[in-house]
């Protein structure tokens, strides 16, 4: 049946609907779909071709080989007889099977799963009286790329996992591509690049049986970050809800680093860069996480897709932290050349100084997204880097990481990676060279080309580096003192959130030490609790059934930082997932006006019903149905709108789905399940006409915070609003630990 139109649903695999029979009559390939769109197309030296974004996607009505020869068969190998051997003189099979055994290529080590998007950056000006990077200029709109990314799994991998997400965007800036690669949480593991071999190799899969997969809760990642305690503010964001992000759309991003801006007149600033999304930081709860790698692994890849297909585009602001350049260049006793810190916003606000919106998705995942390049030493004018210890040993690794992983150094000239600057750098030959270079001189100085390129000055453009004065000092392996506070931070931001957060907190250290086969690394890492917060040091122990330690070292104490809190403020609701839960006794007019309110303020409306297609008559008034109890859970949605009594499907018979439980009842056992399932993982529900006894006989009281009980649809969408601005109801639970 075709689908009704009124509302926008993501979903749709192709530009056009596919026919029941298959097509015979040749045609050109079909065009992306209207929410896709591929990389700019310039030639590999960055100048622009004028040609179509699809030119460089397959043409022609017909079948070929690689090198355009048309082809009247691909079933059959060519062979010596119809039972005959297959003959070595079958170019054909030759070709395709050689380039699918060559399909693949070495994934990342680390953020290996991903997901990407295009966008626009556009630039408020007000970071222009302290950086000349054009791109920060007023009203100055850049094309992006972004791909966000988990730390530790394989490309395989599970989105919903706890982990720290990377967050990485390339503006192609008419003065070279500019990278800004960071991650969801403000600080990192360690404080000197030369250690990260150690953190990955401890958090990653156990060499000897490759388990667990993209997980923190073994015994070498906590062995590692309980002796390398400068590991412990790091560890305590990814035990926080940040670990586990309710979707892309909603998280943070931060550049970890402290980066140094120089401005027209050579003035230099420190700043630490934040990207806040426009939705708020939001999470998913422990629970419902561990459901969604089961039911849908790539729930946070889809999200991302799906709001861009529906038109809700995400967006971010991206914003500054601006220190004085001082010979210490330290900030309130905080020293930001060590990445494991961050600044607090109290002490230094963020200063939003542009907008980023992702409108398109890529064409092509492998193309775009496995094949995008980042590197945080592609720098233009006004942007230089510091000293860093971390950042210092990145500058070398990533471009050494692109060279492994894209067969060469001319990964630049992959489409995705183009700049859309000129290019003139005399780089000539490699593997997978896509230029044509001419002349005859690709060294300086030369007469033969003209003298061509030529440098540039600072009047036009050129990238100077900051003239940093270097202090006498002896060549040592030794870090600064200011580097040697391991604690003061993570009870920072411990005593920083609010109780239900400092819960989830305290259940996830105990999960994860839980999964520790040695006491010795849950006794040590209890330990590095009690230097952090006593209490939070308290409740693990008492979880994993040890006695809590004194605590060895008196950290610093330091004010709470209210700003990093997820919990207390109201969001815009535009792109969240909203379930209907509907049938043939609900009021359909009452259904599809709830759609259409639903609509309207950009939140996507799924229906949930017994069986597939339509509820009613298609063509008078009827609801089309996205979802049905086998194929629904409640981790897709937001909020659930209940307007059935959910009476037994036909297919609710425990033989043909465990989930339907036993016969007999008078609600569904899938649909119970889902809405138990969001009343315990806190969020709002609403019931319609017949739905109320859907509610009350799955044992949900209508009284509870976060129920909503309405006849009319635009007050009931009102009330269900105001409730997803708050991300989830979480008052219904109150912590224990307040």
């Amino acid at each position: 049946m075709p689908e009704e139109t009124s509302t926008n649903i993501p979903g749709v695999p192709a530009s056009e609907p596919a026919g029941l029979e298959e097509p015979t009559t040749p045609r050109e390939p079909l065009p992306p779909k209207p929410d896709q769109r591929g990389p700019e197309a310039v030639s590999p030296t960055g100048s622009p071709t004028g040609a179509p974004g699809t030119a460089r996607s397959q043409s022609g009505q017909y079948l070929t080989t690689a090198q355009g020869l048309r082809l009247r068969d691909t079933d059959h190998s060519l062979k010596a007889g119809s039972r005959g051997p297959i003959l070595l003189q079958d170019h054909h099979l030759r070709e395709k099977i050689t380039h699918f055994d060559h399909e693949r290529i070495p994934e990342r080590v680390v953020h290996a799963r991903g997901a990407g998007a295009h966008g626009v950056f556009r630039s408020y000006g007000t970071a222009a009286n302290i950086t000349r990077a054009g791109f920060l200029a007023k009203d100055v709109e850049t094309p992006v790329f972004v791909r966000f990314s988990t730390v530790l799994g394989s490309r395989g991998s599970a989105d919903a996992v706890r982990d720290t997400r990377g967050f990485s965007t390339k503006f192609y800036t008419d003065e070279g591509t500019y990278d800004l690669v960071g991650n969801n949480i403000p600080v990192f593991f360690i404080q000197d690049g030369i250690k990260f071999p150690d953190v990955v190799h401890a958090a990653k899969p156990h060499p000897d049986r490759e388990i667990p997969q993209a997980q923190s809760a073994h015994d070498t990642f906590w062995d590692f970050v309980s002796l390398h305690t400068e590991a412990q503010a790091h560890t305590m964001w990814n035990m926080s809800d940040r670990g586990i992000p309710r979707s892309y759309r909603t998280m943070e991003g931060f550049g970890v680093h402290t980066f140094r801006f120089v401005n027209d007149e050579g003035r230099t600033t420190l700043v630490k860069f934040h990207w806040k999304p426009k939705q708020g930081v939001h999470s998913l709860l422990w629970e419902e996480a561990q459901i969604i790698n089961g039911m849908d692994p790539d729930f946070h890849r889809r999200d991302l897709a799906d709001a861009i297909e529906a038109g809700a585009y995400p967006e971010w602001e991206l914003g500054v932290q601006t220190f004085p350049d001082t010979e210490d260049q330290m900030f309130e006793g905080i020293d930001l050349l060590d990445p494991t810190k961050f600044v607090p916003e109290e002490l230094a606000p963020v200063q939003p100084i542009g907008v980023m919106k992702l409108n398109a998705n890529p064409t092509n995942y492998f193309a775009e997204t496995e094949q995008v390049a980042f590197h945080p030493g592609h720098l233009v004018p006004g942007i230089d880097v510091t000293n860093d210890p971390l950042l210092q040993a990145r500058l070398f690794s990533y471009l050494d990481t692109q060279i492994s992983r894209l067969g060469g150094p001319n990964f630049g000239q992959i489409p995705i990676n183009r700049p859309q600057a000129p290019v003139n750098d005399m780089l000539r030959d490699g593997m997978h060279q896509q230029a044509v270079h001419a002349g005859v001189a690709p060294y300086r100085p030369n007469s033969l080309d003209g003298g061509c390129p030529f440098l540039a000055g600072e009047d036009v453009g050129a990238f100077i580096d900051v003239p940093e004065e270097v202090a006498a000092a002896i060549k040592e392996r030794r870090n600064p003192a200011s580097f040697g506070d391991h604690y003061s931070q993570a009870g920072l931001f411990f005593r920083s959130l609010s109780p239900v957060e400092q819960e989830h907190i305290i259940q996830a250290y105990t999960f994860e030490l839980g999964k520790c086969y040695e006491k010795s690394i849950r006794e040590r890492q209890l330990t590095a609790l009690a230097n952090i917060d006593a209490g939070l040091c308290a409740a693990v122990a008492q979880g994993l059934g040890l006695p809590a330690p004194e605590a060895t070292e008196q950290a610093p104490s330091s004010e709470a930082s209210p700003a990093l809190s997820q919990i207390g403020k109201t969001w815009p609701v535009a792109g969240r997932v909203v379930g209907i839960l509907a049938a043939e006794d609900s009021d359909l007019a009452a259904v599809n006006a709830v759609r259409q309110a639903l609509d309207a303020q950009g939140i996507v409306p799924l229906v949930i019903a017994p069986s597939g297609g339509f509820l009613g008559r298609e063509d008078d008034g009827g609801v089309p149905v996205q979802r049905t109890y086998l194929t629904a859970r409640s981790t897709e949605f937001d909020a659930v709108i209940v307007a059935s009594a959910a009476a037994p499907a036909s297919d609710a018979a425990p033989g043909l789905d465990a989930k339907a439980g036993a016969p007999g009842g008078r609600v569904d056992p899938r649909a119970t399940l889902l809405l138990t399932e969001a009343f315990r993982h806190a969020k709002a529900i609403a019931s319609l006409g017949a739905g109320s006894a859907a509610l009350t006989a799955a044992g949900i009281p209508q009284d509870a915070p976060g129920i909503v009980a309405s006849e009319d649809s635009e007050a009931l969408v009102t009330e269900l609003t105001i409730l997803l601005a708050a991300h989830r109801v979480w008052d219904r639970f109150p912590a224990t630990t307040a």
